[in-house]
C-alpha cells in the first residue's frame, strides 16, 4: 500500500491543524523580518545550518574536515546545528543562516508561505534513509498497526512528521493525527524504555539507534511506501537574494559539497569512523557500535533534488488540507550551479 490513493473525500476532514497552523505563523513571521543581502553590502561571514544526523553527512564532514572553512577563506565560516527542519527553515528566513541542509517539507513550506520569495534548492543530498522503529512490546508488527499508535517524529512540520500524518490520516484513513507527537531525535530512546511512545518515524542513525539502545524492532523502510522505492530526504537550500549576489561563495560551499557526495557514494563504509567522530562532536554522545556503519546503507547520497518528491508533498500539503492550491513549485529549484560543476567533472572524465 502506497503513499498516494483516491484521497479527495478527505480533503476537509484536517482543516486548521494547530501545530502546522503555529508553524505557518512561524514561518510568515520570520519572513516578515528576513535580513536581505545586497550587493552594496560585503559578506562578512558565511553561515551554514544543518543537523547532526547521518542524512546530511555532507555538511557534517565538510564541516568537521575543515574543507568548508577552506573553500570559504578568507571569509570566516560560521555553523549551526538543528534538531529538524521548520526551526532551520525560521532561521533562514530571518536572515540568520545563509545556506541550509533541510527536508523537503520545511523548504515546501517555507516556499510557499513566502510566496514563492524566501528560498531556491540547489542540490540534493540524501534520499530515503528513514526507518519505522515500533517498541519491543508495543504489538506492532507491519505498518496497517501503527492505527490509534503514539508515534513519534522529530518535529512538529519537518518531512517526517508530514510524511507520518499524510500515511495515517489518507492510507490508514484515521479521522486525524492526534497520536504523532513531535519528540526530539534524542529524546525518543529513553521515551520509548519507559513505554511512553509505541513508535517512531525517524531518519538515520536515529532508528537504528532506537533499535539498538531501546531494543525497539523494525517495521519497514519509509521508501518502501513510496512507488519507486526512492523519495528526497536532505535538500541544500539557500535564498535567492543570497544565490544572486553571492554565487561564487554558493558555488565553492556546492563544490566541496559535491566532493563529498561522490566520495560518499563511492566507498561510504571508509568514512564511517570520521562520521561517528562528528556526530559525536556534536550531539555528545556515542553512537551503539556498528550503528553507523549499519545505517550508512539505508541512505542514497545524491546531488538530485529529486523533484518529484517536492512534487508529491506539495499535493500532500493540498490533499491535507493545508495549503488552499495545489501548489506549482517549478520556481523552488535552481540548481544550475551544481548542475554546472556536474557538467565539468564530467568534462575532465570524474
Amino acid at each position: 500500500m502506497h503513499f498516494r490513493p483516491n484521497i479527495n473525500k478527505y480533503r476537509n476532514t484536517y482543516r486548521r491543524n494547530g501545530g502546522v497552523v503555529l508553524a505557518i505563523i512561524l514561518i510568515l513571521a520570520a519572513a516578515g523580518c528576513q535580513k536581505k543581502q545586497t550587493a552594496s553590502k560585503p559578506l562578512k561571514v558565511v553561515r551554514i545550518g544543518y543537523f547532526g544526523n547521518l542524512t546530511h553527512a555532507q555538511a557534517v564532514l565538510g564541516v568537521s574536515s575543515g574543507e568548508f572553512a577552506d573553500a570559504v577563506r578568507p571569509l570566516p565560516l560560521k555553523t549551526q546545528v538543528f534538531n529538524a527542519g521548520p526551526s532551520l527553515i525560521e532561521a533562514l528566513l530571518a536572515g540568520e543562516i545563509d545556506i541550509g541542509y533541510v527536508g523537503p517539507g520545511p523548504a515546501l513550506n517555507g516556499y510557499l508561505k513566502t510566496d514563492g520569495e524566501g528560498l531556491r534548492v540547489i542540490a540534493g543530498a540524501a534520499a530515503n534513509g528513514v526507518l519505522i522503529v515500533a517498541r519491543k512490546d508495543s504489538s506492532i508488527t507491519r505498518f496497517e498497526d501503527l492505527t490509534g499508535k503514539i508515534i513519534a517524529t522529530p518535529q512538529e512540520g519537518n518531512t517526517q512528521d508530514i510524511a507520518a500524518k499524510y500515511y495515517i490520516t489518507h492510507v490508514l484513513h484515521q479521522k486525524n493525527f492526534n497520536n504523532i507527537r513531535p519528540i526530539p531525535n534524542a529524546e525518543q530512546s529513553g521515551l520509548m524504555q519507559r513505554g511512553e511512545i509505541d513508535a517512531a518515524w525517524a531518519p538515520e542513525p536515529w532508528g537504528s539507534r532506537l533499535i539498538a539502545e531501546s531494543g525497539g524492532h523494525l517495521v519497514g523502510a519509509e521508501k518502501d511506501l513510496w512507488p519507486d522505492h526512492e523519495f528526497a530526504l536532505t535538500l541544500v537550500i539557500t535564498t535567492p537574494d543570497f544565490l544572486k549576489y553571492h554565487p561564487d561563495v554558493v558555488r565553492r560551499i556546492l563544490e566541496v559539497h559535491h566532493r563529498w557526495t561522490a566520495r560518499l557514494q563511492q566507498d561510504p563504509q571508509r568514512y564511517v569512523s570520521q562520521l561517528e567522530d562528528a556526530l559525536y562532536a556534536i550531539n555528545g554522545k556515542k553512537l551503539p557500535r556498528g550503528v553507523l556503519k549499519s545505517s550508512i546503507k539505508a541512505v542514497k547520497f545524491t546531488d538530485d533534488p529529486l523533484a518529484d518528491t517536492i512534487g508529491t508533498m506539495a499535493d500532500w500539503a493540498y490533499e491535507l488540507d493545508f495549503a488552499r492550491t495545489r501548489a506549482d513549485v517549478k520556481g523552488l529549484l535552481d540548481t544550475s550551479l551544481m548542475d554546472r560543476i556536474k557538467a565539468e567533472d564530467r568534462a575532465k572524465g570524474n
